[in-house]
C-alpha cells in the first residue's frame, strides 16, 4: 500500500516542493478528491467562552489563520485549549495558596496536618495535571507548541533551473 504510515500531503504542497512529477490528469484527480477548506474568514469564538477567553481566541485565531493552518472547523479545538489553559492556571493558583496556607494553619497534631495537606494539595495536583494534559493536547493539535510547528511543512518556491552552458551548441 503506497504511502502507508505517512500523512498524505495536499497536491499544492507536492507541486510547490517540485519533487514529484505528476501528469495533469493525476493533479486534477488529486484536487478533485481533496477536501478544501477555504472558510478562513468565518472563524469566530464559540458562545460558551467567557469574555477574556473570547479575546484570547481572537488573538490566537488571527495568527493561526494568517499562517493558513486554522479554519472554521478548528474553533472548538482552540476553545478547548483556552478552557483547559484557564483551568490549569486556576488549579495552579489554588495549589500555591494551599501550600502557603499550610504553613499558617494551626493543626491539632501531625496526622491532622497530613490529612489536610494530602486532601487539598493532592486534589489540586491531580486537577492541575489533568488540565495541563488537556491544554497540551489541544495546543499540539493547533500548532501552538514548538514541536507541532516544526512538523508543519511550509512550501518553498522551487529553485530556477541553472542555465546549461552546453545549450548554445544545440541546434534549435
Amino acid at each position: 500500500m503506497a504511502g502507508y504510515g505517512k500523512q498524505r500531503e495536499p497536491i499544492n504542497l507536492i507541486i510547490a516542493k517540485g519533487k514529484k512529477h505528476l501528469s495533469k490528469e493525476e493533479i486534477e484527480n488529486r484536487r478533485n478528491t481533496e477536501i478544501n477548506v477555504d472558510d478562513y474568514k468565518n472563524v469566530r469564538p464559540p458562545s460558551y467562552l467567557n469574555k477574556k477567553q473570547k479575546k484570547e481566541f481572537d488573538e490566537l485565531a488571527t495568527k493561526l489563520v494568517d499562517i493558513g493552518i486554522m479554519s472554521e472547523l478548528d474553533e472548538d479545538c482552540l476553545a478547548r485549549y483556552l478552557i483547559a489553559k484557564d483551568n490549569y492556571l486556576k488549579f495552579t493558583k489554588l495549589l500555591n495558596a494551599a501550600i502557603k496556607n499550610k504553613r499558617s494553619i494551626k493543626y491539632k497534631d501531625d496526622a491532622d496536618m497530613q490529612r489536610v495537606y494530602s486532601n487539598d494539595i493532592e486534589s489540586y495536583l491531580i486537577h492541575q495535571d489533568r488540565a495541563f494534559k488537556q491544554c497540551n493536547a489541544c495546543a499540539d493539535k493547533m500548532g501552538l507548541t514548538i514541536t507541532s510547528r516544526c512538523r508543519l511543512q511550509v512550501p518553498q518556491a522551487p529553485e530556477k533551473p541553472k542555465e546549461n552552458k552546453f545549450n548554445k551548441f544545440i541546434a534549435v
